[in-house]
């Protein structure tokens, strides 16, 4: 891939990973594409699924906690009668006849799954245990534990159904396995099948737009506060006075003049730091 114009050091934008490329190796390809120095990427992507990650260089790799990125929209495939260690197509085990189901069953079933969700994560998920993704030791033949989690569904519907293939649409909180969800739609069909194709649509306010660089302060998950003395006090770091603040209610807030940002956390009638002199430009 040829070099692109660089972007600003400090940039966010959304980008589009390929099937069946990790996510770290295509965000270094990123990384060479526009000459950042740092670079990182929030919601890691499986190998095999493809769609939006948000990414970001220089500074404003440090703002992931703080976006607006819920919930997550996923389009995703059954194959049904395909058998899967992984619960994907990494790891078929067997491809099988598969009796026909009812759609008007499958269009209920799916609805059924919005609201909170507990399963086990796969073994094959890269969660990571001590510091190993859960996938790297499932690999080398290792003892794999996972915990239970709850996923929140907001909304999830049927796009199509030509058998043997279940296409749908699911809104999820962060943190989400739509491999596991999958199943757990399967079996309350009473059917077998694993994913065949995962694709992540948008990010809350993110998605893709051909990798254009994005204004942070309209994805900061949080409101703009004003500072009522003397902004170089800020750009400083010296100690924060409630007083100071126009809004002085419980909560985080970004606080900004023309060249530089910072937010802050108010709680218990104090003012602190959270980040400060993220430096930005339009």
């Amino acid at each position: 891939m040829t070099k692109s114009k660089s972007k600003n050091p400090n940039s966010i934008f959304v980008i589009k990973k390929p099937m069946f490329v990790s996510s770290n190796k295509y965000l270094q390809t990123i990384k060479k594409k526009y000459s950042f120095t740092k670079v990182g990427f929030s919601g890691i992507l499986d190998y095999f699924a493809c769609g939006t990650l948000i990414c970001a260089s220089g500074q404003f790799t440090k703002l992931f906690l703080h976006l607006k990125k819920t919930p997550k929209v996923y389009r995703g495939v059954i194959w049904l009668g395909a058998t899967s260690d992984s619960l994907d197509i990494e790891n078929i085990l067997s491809i099988k006849e598969h009796k026909q189901l009812d759609k008007n069953l499958i269009i209920k079933e799916i609805k059924n799954l919005i609201g909170e969700l507990s399963y086990t994560p796969s073994k094959y998920s890269a969660k990571k245990i001590n510091g190993k993704k859960a996938y790297e030791l499932a690999r080398d033949n290792k003892e794999v534990v996972l915990k239970s989690i709850t996923s929140v569904v907001y909304d999830a519907k049927l796009i199509s159904y030509n058998h043997p293939y279940i296409n749908f649409e699911i809104s999820v909180s962060e943190g989400s396995y739509i491999r596991n969800i999958a199943q757990i739609l399967l079996s309350s069909l009473n059917a077998c099948g694993t994913l065949s194709y995962l694709e992540r649509l948008s990010e809350g306010e993110f998605c893709f737009d051909n990798e254009k660089s994005l204004n942070i302060f309209d994805y900061l998950d949080m409101d703009q506060n004003f500072y009522l003395s003397d902004y170089s006090n800020i750009k400083l770091g010296k100690k924060l006075f409630i007083e100071e603040f126009k809004t002085q209610q419980e909560g985080s807030y970004y606080l900004k003049d023309n060249e530089a940002f910072c937010i802050i956390n108010i709680k218990n009638n104090k003012a602190s730091y959270v980040l400060n002199n993220i430096k930005y430009s339009y």
